[in-house]
C-alpha cells in the first residue's frame, strides 16, 4: 500500500487521523504507521479504510495513488 495514497485521500476529505480512525474503526496509531510506511495494512484494514474514505480498494492501492 503506497503510503502517499492514504494520506492524500484523507487530506482531500479534510479528515484528521483521529476522524478517520473513528470512521474506519482502525486505530489512529495504525493509520499513522501506514501513512509513514512503517506498517503494511492487512486486507481487512484496507477495506475498512476504503469504506471510510468512500473509495474502492483499487483506488486506495493502485499505482496511481499507491498504498501497497
Amino acid at each position: 500500500m503506497a503510503n502517499g495514497n492514504l494520506k492524500m485521500l484523507r487530506e482531500r476529505r479534510a479528515l484528521s487521523l483521529s476522524e478517520l480512525a473513528l470512521l474506519s474503526n482502525v486505530s489512529r496509531g495504525t493509520i499513522n504507521r501506514i501513512e509513514n510506511g512503517k506498517q503494511k495494512p492487512s486486507p481487512s484494514t484496507i477495506r475498512k479504510l476504503a469504506q471510510a474514505l468512500n473509495v474502492n480498494v483499487e483506488e486506495l492501492t493502485s499505482d496511481q495513488g499507491r498504498l501497497i
